[in-house]
């Protein structure tokens, strides 16, 4: 589906404070960016913001920070926070590659992953942010016992996720293939705008919840991990995004 560019994105995109513009520099200093120690909880894929600002709302005791590649998606979820100005909400106008440039070992508490591209081709499989090679990056920037909460309607991506936990740094902790008839993992669920349309057509929405394990648990990151699981491009690479 070929996105919508919209030529007013990029300018209010800039012209917010509510967007970290050079978030490489904010690196290890996320907490001093919020002024408080508040746990802080990354959604990668962000779209138009719904899902991470009623979050924001929830749970004024956690700090979010929404990841988006795209500025015409993200400029719904801009133009939100700046009426609603929640305090501990902020945007990165930035590619899913680069999250080890933009977070420090250990930095973030919990990470969403909401109705991702599912990439169906074989040959693109590890663009896919459930894939192993993601959930290596992941493991970097996660706090011991961190958690990664994965939610989708497409069954063959979920079953994809599922499998390559196995070999990973993460357990799966909880886990639905129908979260709104689960009373558990369904209870205070925030629906996000793909979530609402694809459940209304009668689409099943599987999840699942992952921890950090003991192995990863047992020791810091190392220096080669570190700059493995960062691509080797330039931070300035727009990626010919809208």
């Amino acid at each position: 589906m070929r996105l919508k560019n919209i030529p007013r994105a990029r300018g209010v995109i800039a012209e917010s404070r509510y967007v970290e513009h050079a978030p490489e520099e904010r690196k290890g200093q996320w907490r001093a960016v919020f002024g408080n120690d508040h746990p802080l909880h990354l959604e990668i894929g962000t779209g138009k913001g719904r899902f991470i600002i009623q979050m924001a709302q929830l749970h004024p005791g956690i700090n979010y920070i929404g990841i988006e590649k795209y500025s015409s998606v993200l400029l719904r979820g801009v133009e939100m926070q700046e009426e609603l100005q929640l305090p501990n909400v902020r945007f990165i106008r930035g590619d899913a590659e680069l999250i080890c440039a933009y977070f420090d070992v250990h930095e973030i508490d919990r990470i969403y992953l909401n109705f991702s591209d599912p990439w169906p081709k074989k040959r693109t499989a590890s663009r896919r942010l459930p894939s192993h090679r993601f959930l290596a990056r992941y493991n970097v920037i996660l706090q011991n016992e961190g958690q990664i909460e994965f939610k989708t309607d497409n069954r063959d991506l979920f079953d994809f996720a599922v499998e390559e936990v196995p070999g990973s740094s993460f357990r799966i902790d909880a886990i639905t293939y129908d979260l709104h008839a689960d009373p558990v993992m369904g209870a205070g669920n925030v629906m996000t705008e793909y979530e609402e349309k694809f459940s209304a057509k009668g689409n099943k929405i599987n999840k699942y919840i992952l921890k950090k394990t003991a192995d990863a648990r047992a020791h810091l990151c190392t220096p080669e991990e570190i700059s493995a699981c960062i691509p080797k491009i330039p931070l300035a690479n727009s990626d010919n995004i809208l």
